[in-house]
C-alpha cells in the first residue's frame, strides 16, 4: 500500500462510542481518519483537511448532520466531498434533502460497521480518481 494515497475519512457524530467503532473499523482497513463530535468542528475540520469523505450522524448539538452538509455544499472546496449520513430510527431524510444535498447513503443507526465500511469503499470507489 505504500504507492497508493490513504484515503481521509472525516468521522463526526456527538456519541463517542459510535465515532469511536466507525473510526477502529475503517483505519483496520487502512483510511487516514479524523473525529470529533459536532458538525461545527467537522466544518472547521473538512475545509482545512479535505477529508475524501465525511460519515456524519444526522443529529448533533451545535451544528446538525443537515446543516453541515448544506456549508460543505455551499463551499467550493469542499462541495464535492461525498458525505455518509448516519441517522437514528424515525429520522429518515427524504429523497429530495437526499438529492438536493447530494448525500451518498444514509445508513440507520443501529448499523453494521461492516456494511459501513463496504457503503464507504464503493463511494470512494465511485467517486474518488485511482
Amino acid at each position: 500500500m505504500s504507492e497508493e494515497k490513504q484515503l481521509k475519512v472525516l468521522v463526526v457524530d456527538d456519541e463517542i462510542h459510535i465515532v469511536q467503532v466507525v473510526a477502529i473499523k475503517l483505519r483496520n482497513n487502512g483510511f487516514e481518519v479524523i473525529t470529533c463530535e459536532n458538525g461545527e468542528q467537522a466544518l472547521k475540520l473538512a475545509t482545512n483537511e479535505k477529508p475524501d469523505l465525511v460519515v456524519t450522524d444526522f443529529q448533533m448539538p451545535v451544528m446538525t448532520g443537515l446543516e453541515l452538509v448544506q456549508n460543505l455544499r455551499s463551499n467550493p472546496d469542499t462541495a464535492q466531498i461525498p458525505v455518509v449520513m448516519l441517522t437514528a430510527r424515525g429520522f429518515a431524510l427524504k429523497e429530495e434533502q437526499k438529492e438536493e444535498l447530494r448525500i451518498s447513503a444514509c445508513v440507520s443507526k443501529p448499523f453494521s460497521p461492516r456494511e459501513l465500511l463496504q457503503s464507504i469503499e464503493e463511494i470512494l470507489k465511485a467517486t474518488v480518481p485511482a
